[in-house]
């Protein structure tokens, strides 16, 4: 059978910018809202930053160009992830109004890039990208979001814990330049989605030497003061 004789071709192709952060306590990602306006009943109100693909760009330029807009900066840990096609992506007749509303097109089908991003949580974060607002959300209390994008993150968070057991150090691109034992633990709960214990923990992983010891403590606290810790890259081999 020839294909080309019996399917029309689908032109529909976009990326969608997984970004990850860690404000201490929790892992969340930064989404996209729909206008507060528009009645929620009317759409799936929350999902990935992301667009269609222009038919001159590359996809790796676009996935760069969506993350620094909304982080402002271009010094951030940034991978292709995966491509994520299935042909029920749009079966939501809520999705895909929001779509067509947005983008003034007919949409039948997507096929979308998922690209990973680990940064830390700061103040430089856009509020507002393609006309909608963007904030941060905990990843454990995430609503049902548009398409597939539920999804998208349940395997980008797989993919995260399969990168940091081969190549620890992308952990330290969410942590602050100085952060403590508890915050680094708490990371690596996050991920693992299980819980560490402390004596353990501190053995195995603090001895590591890239993890190096400050001369630096917590100050302003009301408990004992932690004391702060450093990631340094020359260490890493």
């Amino acid at each position: 059978m020839d294909i080309q004789k019996t399917h029309n071709f689908n032109p529909h192709v976009s990326v969608d910018c997984v970004i990850i952060g860690f404000d201490g306590e929790s892992l969340q990602v930064l989404l996209s809202r729909q206008s507060e306006e528009a009645p929620q009943e009317q759409y799936h109100s929350l999902k990935l930053p992301g667009r269609l693909l222009y038919s001159t760009e590359d996809i790796d330029d676009a996935a760069r160009d969506i993350i620094n807009q909304l982080t402002g900066t271009s010094n951030h840990y940034v991978r292709q992830f995966r491509a994520f096609g299935s042909i029920d992506r749009t079966s939501n007749p809520k999705d895909v109004l929001w779509l067509e509303n947005a983008l003034k097109l007919k949409i039948d089908r997507i096929v979308t890039i998922a690209y990973l991003s680990l940064i830390r949580i700061n103040n430089r974060t856009q509020k507002r990208f393609a006309g909608h607002d963007v904030g941060w959300y905990k990843i454990a209390e995430l609503p049902q979001l548009a398409f597939d994008h539920n999804r998208i993150i349940e395997e980008t968070l797989k993919e995260v814990y399969n990168i940091s057991s081969r190549q620890p150090k992308i952990l330290f691109e969410m942590l602050p330049p100085k952060f403590t034992a508890l915050q680094l633990r708490r990371l690596h709960e996050q991920i693992s989605g299980k819980e560490l214990d402390v004596r353990n923990f501190s053995k195995l992983v603090l001895s590591k030497p890239y993890i190096v010891p400050t001369d630096e403590k917590e100050t302003g606290v009301s408990h004992r003061a932690a004391r702060y810790y450093k990631f340094q890259s020359s260490k890493t081999k």
